[in-house]
């Protein structure tokens, strides 16, 4: 077995079922048992891939088996999935190596007899690659399900919201690769600069249409590994969450609050809009991720900004001495909230699978509470812009609508004025900033940002 499936394999396994980010196991496995680069990209592939369509993949399984893949084993769920996706999406692998290092993984973890049923299976698949898929005019719902491997409570709630054309337009956006991204490092560089140094050391790309600081690779690549990323030219991010951070049209020399800041990309935005002048306090409860904001302060020439670890949903309290940091009113405070996701499926896609629509009832009550206590901590006349990387109107609209019914100092403010021209078309009714997950939004993930003014 070559070493890319067994370590897919793995970190598949590790993922299904303990329901870790698939980013952060990815990387941590990765780096744990010293994979050669000739095998990362390989890994890579067939760990996102799998989750990207894993329910298209079992679809598809489900077809030409007697045993339907819910109600078999982990590793053999998994070891079907890794043969069918590359069986199915990568036609650079043949058949014949899919087929056998997928009976190889089974018959090490679950002996003959499940090597050969795993041989079976994909055998038939090899024979029979190619299905109908079902009528979307009959039932909409599981036709999206299976065709863009979204779970059907999902599908039946984008549709009910958007309608069968645009419900349509998001399924498909979450099975898609997203574009790499950067954002420019204004305190180090500008963006005809930074294109200019890319092209030099062979990285083509183009203009973000709605940032004035992104570009947009147009290819994939270890871009972290060229010099200029360790200069600190540039901080990899989507063009979305780049129109956030200038909502609070922060100044040079204001006090800002980041509630929920790790690993930073925001916080290192706005410490250069401020020409690094000034202070922003950054608050996580994560340790690791706060050493990684620490990491790309460094990186980044960053010198204004402070971390505070400690979990935002608990400042409901008096401050204490420990963070006394705090005790100063803010001028400023920019809540990007903990949220769903699913807004950014195409990058978590693991999600899907381990999320419920309950959760977003649970997690506007941890948003709501956020935004209260940060909110205290704000001066009379002070912005906050609350934001989510989610498309769901129970962790954005409403957050805002019932944080502001009981708040009466605080009113809404329109983000039109702080957007570039070529956004104001994300702007929703109620004049927030609202991109969608589809390739009529710039190709951007799915952001919703509110700004606040308090009374004063």
């Amino acid at each position: 077995m070559t070493s890319a499936r067994v370590f897919a394999f793995r970190i598949l396994q590790h993922i299904e079922r303990t329901g870790a980010p698939a980013d952060e196991t990815t990387n941590r496995m990765v780096a744990t048992a010293h994979v050669e680069p000739r095998d990362r990209g390989l890994t890579v592939e067939l760990v996102y891939g799998v989750l990207r369509h894993r329910g298209t993949l079992d679809w598809r399984l489900d077809l030409v088996s007697d045993r339907r893949m819910e109600r078999l084993p982990l590793p053999i769920r998994t070891a079907l999935r890794l043969g069918a996706y590359q069986l199915l999406y990568l036609e650079r692998i043949p058949a014949s190596a899919a087929v056998n290092e997928s009976v190889a993984l089974a018959k090490t973890v679950r002996g003959r007899d499940w090597s050969g049923f795993v041989n079976a299976i994909l055998r038939t698949l090899q024979r029979e690659p190619v299905a109908p898929w079902p009528d979307p005019t009959t039932n909409p719902v599981n036709a999206y399900a299976v065709r863009y491997a979204c779970p059907q409570w999902l599908v039946e709630r984008w549709i009910a919201r958007f309608g069968t054309a645009d419900a349509e337009r998001l399924c498909q956006a979450t099975v898609t690769i997203p574009p790499l991204t950067l954002r420019v490092n204004t305190l180090r560089s500008t963006r005809e600069a930074l294109q200019a140094q890319l092209l030099k050391a062979g990285v083509d790309s183009h203009p973000t249409s709605v940032s004035p600081i992104g570009l947009i690779l147009k290819k994939q690549g270890a871009i972290t590994d060229l010099p200029l990323f360790y200069e600190g030219s540039f901080y990899v991010e989507d063009e979305a969450a780049q129109l956030v951070p200038p909502l609070l049209d922060a100044q040079p020399g204001e006090r800002i609050l980041d509630a929920c800041a790790a690993p930073g990309g925001k916080a290192t935005h706005l410490a250069a809009i401020m020409q690094n002048r000034g202070e922003i306090i950054a608050l996580d409860q994560s340790a690791a991720r706060l050493h990684l904001l620490a990491d790309n302060c460094r990186r980044l020439g960053i010198s204004i900004i402070a971390s505070v670890q400690m979990d935002a949903a608990r400042l409901n309290g008096p401050v204490s001495s420990r963070h006394s940091v705090l005790l100063k009113p803010f001028d400023r405070i920019l809540l990007d909230a903990p949220c769903s996701g699913f807004g950014v499926l195409r990058r978590h896609p693991e999600a899907k699978w381990h999320k419920h629509e309950a959760l977003l009832t649970q997690q506007q009550a941890r948003q709501l509470a956020i935004l209260i206590h940060v909110s205290r901590l704000l001066r009379p006349g002070g912005i906050i812009v609350y934001s989510t990387c989610s498309t769901e109107i129970e962790e954005n609209e409403q957050v805002i609508e019932r944080f502001c019914s009981d708040h009466l100092d605080f009113s809404r403010e329109a983000v039109m004025p702080w957007l570039p021209i070529p956004g104001r078309s994300l702007v929703n009714p109620s004049g927030d900033l609202s991109t969608m997950l589809s390739p009529q939004s710039h190709s951007m993930d799915g952001f919703f940002a509110a700004r606040l003014r308090k009374a004063g």
